[in-house]
């Protein structure tokens, strides 16, 4: 068995791996592990059933379930693998050719934004002015862009301020920042459905937290009742942050720190 092992079949099994570590943590952080963890049992069964005790009767019925099982985890996981497509699709490492030769301009225009949005949070909470503002990362939010009203403006702290006006016709929404341009606003977002949050954080903190699990973008979170600040990535969220620590967040010079 071991004579004909080769380093393809050594690949072979390193991808088969790594694609279902990948799948565990997606599953895991979608709350879906259950049903990932019984469709791995049943494909094991299969296995078992068909090709090691080579049981006829038994096979025959796994093996039509099998047959129509592409389809059923389509209906089961539609939400995860549309955010795994949306994510490949987007990704900007498809990007990297067309931006090869601009990457130094962009180094030096990086980050331009942070000290006008860190100024509007900071104003925004002492006046209890609710916002949601998502900051584009490594993939492409387009999709939600055109959500909302798409413009492309400078960042700017008043700017930002007006747009979360309580009486603007786009403060409800979400805002979009991407290449250190405002490029929309009014946007909505994915609501998390199964996060475990306070009663008080309302439909602000679960947008922001849906968004943070949709998405790689760092999302802001300027809470109307009670005028805090709280940032959302990558599926975790911190509550009541500084304008000092916020700065330090988008500047990557901190981690975000997990609400328990």
């Amino acid at each position: 068995m071991w004579i004909n092992f080769g380093i393809k079949d050594f690949i072979d099994i390193l991808l088969v791996a790594i694609f279902l570590y990948q799948t565990y943590k997606l599953m895991k952080k979608s709350g879906t592990l259950a049903i990932f963890s019984g469709v791995v049992s049943f494909i094991i069964a299969w296995i078992l059933v068909s090709q090691v005790l080579e049981m006829r009767l038994m096979g025959a019925i796994f093996d039509k379930f099998i047959s129509v099982g592409f389809v059923v985890l389509v209906i089961l996981f539609q939400d995860e693998i549309r955010r795994f497509l949306v994510a490949l699709g987007s990704h900007r490492g498809w990007k990297f050719l067309s931006h090869l030769f601009s990457k130094h301009n962009q180094d030096e225009h990086e980050g331009k934004y942070i000290a006008s949005v860190v100024l509007a949070c900071k104003n925004m909470a002492k006046k209890k002015t609710g916002a949601l503002i998502c900051i584009q990362q490594e993939v492409d939010l387009s999709i939600y862009e055109h959500t909302g009203e798409i413009f492309e403006a400078d960042v700017n702290a008043r700017l930002i301020e007006n747009i979360f006006f309580k009486n603007s016709p786009l403060h409800d929404g979400a805002m979009i920042i991407a290449d250190n341009k405002i490029k929309a606003a009014g946007c909505i977002l994915p609501v998390a459905q199964n996060a475990k949050l306070p009663k008080e954080m309302g439909l602000r903190h679960r947008s922001g937290l849906g968004m943070s699990l949709e998405t790689d973008a760092l999302v802001i979170i300027v809470s109307e009742e009670r005028g805090k600040i709280s940032v959302a990535q990558n599926g975790n969220l911190e509550i009541n942050i500084t304008a000092e620590e916020l700065q330090q967040i988008l500047s990557h010079e901190r981690e975000i720190v997990n609400y328990k």
